[in-house]
């Protein structure tokens, strides 16, 4: 919405009336940017308003508002242009459908980063009458008006000149720190990493087999949402990636290893490395190649990837945005109680500071969905309904979704989100797992179980969902002992710990009392409220059932309610 593509006024407009435009419009919940937007509208007004008219440079609103480091790089990492392009559309989206309610308009002209507030031709005919004003009445003071001529008294370009100009770059100056101060008095922001790619093979005749695989890779690992792939290659631009990744690709007969290494892209340390071997075992070079970029980019981006570990070792505690979600999704693995309410927390103010953080809004959907009340359970599918309605395309998101639809009773709808989910991204073991979860619970038995398998392709990636599902399947089926092998493999507790102390009193082992004991250090409440959770998993009643007999074994004390009357409120 240039000056060009709209008729609007030329006439002044004075800071108060800009600031009080600026005020309206960001409170105005019809309009549509992110907190991420507003706060760079905020930052080029205070910059607008301190009379810097040139604009501002990409670097400056990459470090100052988007939280980037010093190596930022426009020409690798677009996400100024892309936050730029999107405020200017909801500018222009909100302007063409309310500006005949605004007085000043505030535009975003294409090709540079600066504010500018103007009249709408509404208001210019409404006030002018015509042009005439009263006599005496003081001209409009613009803003941020540099002075176009020297002060009287002071010849142009005498030795005072540089002076004057040094005074308006300090004044440029302060006011980018100020907006930066007023800004980020609030924690940073936190966006996925930017990850350059390199693949080669040692072998001249694996080049072409090479580039396929590199290709694939890209695919697959652009299908996850914890970091952000780069276009460029890796060569020149090493420095200007947070991460990039070296991959040397070799045949050992129908084989296939890789060799791979992570180098830090600011300082050039090496950071991880490992070999990942893929045999053959009779596939097409085709399937050679999809089960490569299937075991290395869940290696490298998944829950418990290689690059989602470093990244939560490197972020500080008051962080916000993806951070936080990390740390979520951490917490919900390890099954800690603690960490999940820190991780609630820190997504809380993530969605205060930007209320379409899709990811954030999931995984605080995920987290509310393990409480057994109606309350949690509503706000779980608002959110992952808000979420959904940001980024439709992301697994995480799908996922949200499905497992607020169990909390919620709606298991054939909880089955369509969790396949949506594997179709968007068939690399990610959790969401193998995540689907394995849902299966269980509509009562497909053995679909779960092999979801569960597909779940655990790479041993030090396995999910702790998967492994719960194998354990929930071996006591259905009466198999203590192995019930209760794999709920001990199970990190955490909730589910997993009233597994543990149920298979061990099925047992009749002496340490079934322990694992009680926990349980009820984790849950004070577990024998009045037990039921309500299974119920909330939508787990089978028999299977319910029989849990509840092996915790009594255990020790438990239940109420004599049946578990039909638990069922039968909830529904």
């Amino acid at each position: 919405m240039g000056a060009e593509e709209h008729d609007t006024g030329t006439s002044e407009v004075s800071e108060p009336e800009a600031r009080t435009e600026l005020t309206r419009l960001s409170s105005d919940e019809r309009f549509h940017a992110t907190g991420r937007q507003k706060a760079i509208l905020i930052y080029l007004s205070e910059r607008k308003f301190a009379g810097c008219e040139e604009g501002t440079k990409a670097f400056a609103i990459a470090v100052d508002v988007l939280g980037r480091t010093s190596s930022f790089e426009s020409s690798v990492d677009p996400i100024v242009r892309i936050e730029m392009s999107r405020l200017r559309s909801a500018l222009e989206n909100y302007y063409e459908a309310f500006g005949h309610e605004a007085a000043v308009w505030i535009e975003i002209p294409r090709g540079r980063y600066v504010t500018l507030f103007t009249r709408s031709r509404l208001s210019i005919v409404d006030s002018s009458g015509g042009g005439n004003h009263d006599i005496g009445e003081p001209p409009v003071e613009p803003i941020g008006a540099c002075p176009k001529t020297a002060p009287r008294g002071i010849p142009r370009r005498s030795r005072f000149w540089p002076v004057v100009v040094s005074a308006a770059a300090i004044v440029c100056v302060t006011a980018g720190v100020s907006a930066g101060t007023w800004l980020y008095s609030r924690p940073v922001l936190t966006q996925p990493p930017t990850v350059g790619v390199a693949v080669g093979a040692l072998d001249p005749e694996l080049d072409g087999e090479a580039s396929l695989t590199r290709d694939m890779l890209l695919t697959a690992l652009t299908q996850f949402q914890t970091l952000t792939v780069s276009a460029e290659p890796i060569g020149p631009h090493a420095s200007k990636t947070d991460y990039h990744v070296e991959i040397r690709y070799y045949a050992d007969g129908e084989d296939r290893n890789v060799w791979w290494q992570i180098v830090e892209g600011k300082s050039g340390h090496l950071l991880k490395a490992g070999v990942e071997n893929v045999k053959a075992n009779g596939k097409s070079p085709a399937a050679m190649r999809e089960d490569v970029a299937a075991t290395l980019s869940g290696k490298l981006a998944a829950t418990k990837g290689v690059i989602t570990l470093l990244e939560l070792r490197k972020t500080s505690d008051s962080a916000l945005g993806n951070v936080c979600v990390l740390h979520a999704e951490g917490a919900l693995e390890d099954g800690d109680a603690r960490k999940i309410g820190r991780a609630a927390k820190c997504l809380e103010r993530t969605l205060k500071l930007d209320p379409k953080h899709a990811d954030a809004a999931a995984a605080l959907s995920e987290i509310t969905a393990l409480n057994a009340d109606e309350h949690s359970t509503a706000r779980a599918v608002q959110l992952a309904e808000d979420a959904v309605a940001v980024d439709p395309l992301s697994d995480r998101v799908q996922m949200a979704m499905a497992r607020a639809q169990v909390a919620a009773g709606k298991t054939d709808g909880a089955l369509i989100s969790a396949n949506r989910a594997l179709a968007l991204n068939p690399h990610n073991p959790d969401v193998a797992a995540t689907l394995a979860s849902v299966l269980f619970s509509a009562g497909y038995w053995d679909a779960a179980n092999d979801m569960a398998a597909d779940a655990g392709r790479s041993p030090d990636l396995v999910p702790r969902e998967a492994i719960l599902v194998k354990a929930l399947d071996a006591y259905r089926r009466g198999d203590w002992s192995d019930a209760s092998l794999l709920a001990e493999q199970v990190t955490g507790g909730g589910v997993a710990g009233m597994l543990k102390a149920a298979a061990l009193g099925q047992l009749g082992s002496p340490e079934a009392a322990q694992r009680l004991s926990e349980v009820r250090a984790e849950f004070p409440d577990f024998e009045s409220t037990f039921r309500a959770r299974m119920v909330a998993h939508r787990y089978r009643p028999d299977l319910v059932a029989s849990i509840e007999d092996g915790l009594r074994k255990a020790g438990a004390r239940f109420r004599l309610k049946t578990l039909a009357t638990a069922y039968a409120r909830e529904d």
